[in-house]
């Protein structure tokens, strides 16, 4: 697979059934606990959390994004900058 989807993560969180903006608030919210380095694995399934603003965020807060479909959802993973 990827770079990121290789590794096991450090945390996992379930926004599976959340929609938007809570999937985007719940990963910040769980990012900025982390320590740099340490990656985080989220089960969503929010077309528009998955495939906009969660990538978007990322980029932009200088984390490394990695997302990868599975069925209806995503496994969207994300190593902190």
């Amino acid at each position: 697979m990827g770079e990121l989807s290789d590794k096991t993560p450090d945390k996992e969180l379930d926004v599976l059934g959340r929609v938007c903006p809570y999937p985007l608030v719940l990963t910040k919210k769980s990012v900025e606990k982390m320590d740099s380095g340490q990656m985080i694995k989220v089960l969503c399934d929010a077309p528009a959390s998955a495939e906009d603003s969660i990538p978007k965020w990322a980029e932009k807060s200088g984390h490394k994004f990695e997302s990868v479909k599975k069925g209806d959802s995503w496994e969207l993973f994300i190593e902190k900058g």
